[in-house]
Parts: structure tokens; sequence; C-alpha cells
């Protein structure tokens, strides 16, 4: 075997590749892929911890060590600002420990007369049945045994419904949507259920949106001590240690500034993770979150102004951007071509940008530093484990 068939590197969706460029399912760096197809596996390569995989489409990458997988996030990072002619000081990741994640979507269909749930194969719709989960926060994945018994007495045969999972400051919020549970006694087979394991909410939506059918005590979650209220589904970052790890590099990203724009605010991560005596504007496209923020930041009162705003179709001007020491910006996937245009223009000093697609981010950083921003650093996030998924945050700075 010659050196061109060693794995060198993971591509962007999981695959191996080899020094001449070939593409090899389930293969780490330093595997050698053999003449007749098969691979001979190296150093960085492990036995998964999940009888599931590699069937199950919630993790791509156990098969890699963890220095291998943070390889892999570096990786995708560098080839992303690449692509742009950027470079950076990339950090080492900071990757969240097995079995810590503290939201999950989930689906659920009948086979017979069982209830299979969990996540959807690799590239298909054909659902796994997850006994096992190597990923989900103990606490979430011992409901799904329960509910699937729950979901046994009410889900037709012809539908799939989807199961939203999260952890709160009260106990798991489950959201089963696309389920009717009309009748007095699905009514309450639901309240006995969240009853009997500790839920903090139980909501159903029938299409006509989440509707509460358990909740002792309004929901919340706390950033920087303040609890705020949580609609259904919200966003939440995926770990809490992806989050410690977040905020820590958006405070340093800052340092002390004390006027500061959170763009794509949701419902106020990094907006109260602020120092209390900083005065933060919190720009967020969903109502439900802003208005949650909003009255979090009066019950605490915070020197918070939260505005219902999106930010895609009237991001801030580079003029408005001009008042502020800092400017703090994580959007979803897409990223913020459209506000990375007027931060280019503005005077801002300093821009902590936080993103969950290394692609988008390479292309608004160019956007960034064209404009005049210096890119300081990043830093990798790497909270959704064994996936391809690439989180980052970091510096810019004039």
């Amino acid at each position: 075997m010659s050196d061109d068939s060693t794995i060198v590197r993971i591509a962007a969706r999981g695959d191996g590749v080899t020094a001449d460029g070939r593409h090899v399912a389930l293969a780490a760096p330093g595997d050698m892929l053999r003449a007749d197809g098969s691979v001979a596996s190296g150093p960085r390569h492990i036995d998964p911890p999940c009888r599931h995989f590699p069937e199950c489409g919630g993790c791509q990458l156990q098969h890699l060590d963890d220095a291998a997988y943070a390889d892999f996030l570096t990786g995708r990072i560098a080839g992303a600002l690449a692509q742009h002619g950027l470079t950076a000081e990339i950090r080492a990741p900071i990757l969240s420990p097995p079995r810590t994640r503290r939201r999950a979507t989930l689906h659920a269909e009948r086979r017979g007369r069982q209830v299979h749930l969990g996540f959807t194969e690799q590239a298909s719709h054909r659902l796994i049945d997850v006994q096992q989960c190597e990923i989900l926060d103990p606490w979430l994945f011992s409901l799904l045994q329960p509910l699937r018994g729950l979901l046994a007495q009410y889900l037709p045969a012809s539908r799939r419904v989807n199961v939203h999972l999260a952890l709160t400051d009260q106990g798991p919020d489950v959201l089963i949507e696309g389920l009717v549970t009309d009748s007095l006694s699905a009514v309450e087979a639901v309240t006995a259920f969240a009853t009997r394991h500790a839920l903090g909410r139980l909501s159903v939506d029938d299409g006509l949106g989440p509707e509460a059918r358990w909740e002792p005590d309004p929901v919340t979650v706390t950033f920087g001590g303040v609890a705020v209220p949580f609609p259904p589904a919200s966003f939440l970052q995926a770990t809490p240690e992806g989050e410690a790890a977040l905020v820590a590099a958006v405070r340093e990203a800052v340092g002390g500034a004390t006027t500061i724009a959170d763009l794509f605010a949701g419902l106020g991560t990094f907006t109260f993770a602020m120092a209390p005596s900083a005065k933060v504007y919190a720009g967020e496209g969903a109502r439900d979150a802003i208005l949650s923020l909003k009255a979090a930041a009066g019950r605490a009162q915070r020197q918070i102004f939260a505005e219902h705003r999106d930010l895609f179709r009237r991001p801030l001007t580079a003029k408005e951007l001009d008042l502020f020491d800092a400017v703090i910006l994580d959007p979803p996937r897409a990223g913020a071509k459209e506000q990375a245009v007027e931060l280019a223009a503005s005077k801002a000093p300093v821009i902590a940008y936080i993103s969950c697609n290394p692609a988008t981010f390479a292309r608004d950083a160019e956007t960034l530093v064209r404009g005049g921003y210096r890119l300081d650093w990043v830093q990798p996030v790497g909270q959704f484990r064994w996936s391809t998924h690439a989180e980052l945050a970091s510096r810019f700075s004039r």
C-alpha cells in the first residue's frame, strides 16, 4: 500500500479522504485503504460507543478519537476561511462531554402495536428506534421509553410526530408536535404522565400552535443569573458546557465594553451574560423569544433595550452601529450577509461573531476584513459531539 492510500483528513460530510483524494466512509486519519476497498484501522480509529452507529443520523464521527475530532473541527474552519483568502489564530477546540445534550428533536411513528422513537437514519427518512444514546443527557434519555408508552395510546398509524425535548430550570420540557389529544382520557393521561415523570412542562401542538397541558410553574432557563421565560421548542445552546465556552469567548472578545449590541439575540444567552452595568441593545426577529427576553430584563431591572427586528430585512445601519463599543453577532446557519455589510461600514471597534456554519461565517468574515477589520482569533466549540456541525466564537477588531 502506498502513502496515497493513507487517510489524511476528514471531509465536511464526515468521509475520510486519502492523500490522492479518494473519499472513504467511516475512516479516520491514519487509516489505510486496502486494494480491495476495505479499511485498515489506524491509531486514531476507535470503536464507536453506541450500538446505533453509523445507521443513526444523530452522529457521524463516533469512530474518531477526541484528537481526530478536534482536528476535524479546526480543519473545517481553516478550510472555510482559506476559501475566502483568510487566515487566523484558531484555538484548540473545546469539546462537550458525552451525554450532555440538553435539547433535541426526535421523531415517532407507529409500527404495528409498537411506537418507534428516535432519530432518522443518515441521508434517509427511515426512523431509528433509539435504545441507546451517547449524546443525550441521561434525564432526557430516560423519558424515551415512557414516551413510547404514552404515544402508543394516541398515535395513529399514518402519522409521524415530532418530539422536542429540552432541559429547563423546572425540569424536562416536552413538546409533541402533530398529535391530537382532545379527549378527556387523553388529557388525563398526559397530565398523569407529566406528574409521574417530574416534567417542567408538557405541551401538545395539534396544528394550531403549542398548548401547555401541564405547567405547574412558569418554565424558564437561566442566563447570567436571570431566569428567562422559555417558549416551547425555543433555541437553546445544545450543552451547558458549550454555552459556557461561547459565553466566555464573547466576554473575552468584548472586554470592558459598556454599550453593546447583541444581534440575533434569541432569548438572551449573551445579552444577560454581559456585566449588569453594561447597556445592551438586543435585536431579534423571533417574536416569542424577544418578548421573553424583554420580560426577563424588566424583572431583573437590567439596562437592556429589546427590539423585535428582522435583521435580514432591516439590519442595523452603520450609523446605528457606530453608537456601540462592541457588537455581538449570533446568526442562524444562513449567516448575517446583510448585517455584515453594515458592520463593515461602521466604526464599531469590536465584533464578537458566533457561528454554527463555517462557510457562511467565512463569507461574512471576508466582508468584515475588506471593511477594515482584523480577525483576531477563532475559538472552535464542539457541543454537537461526534457530528459534522462545527461551531465557533471569534473576535474582530479595528
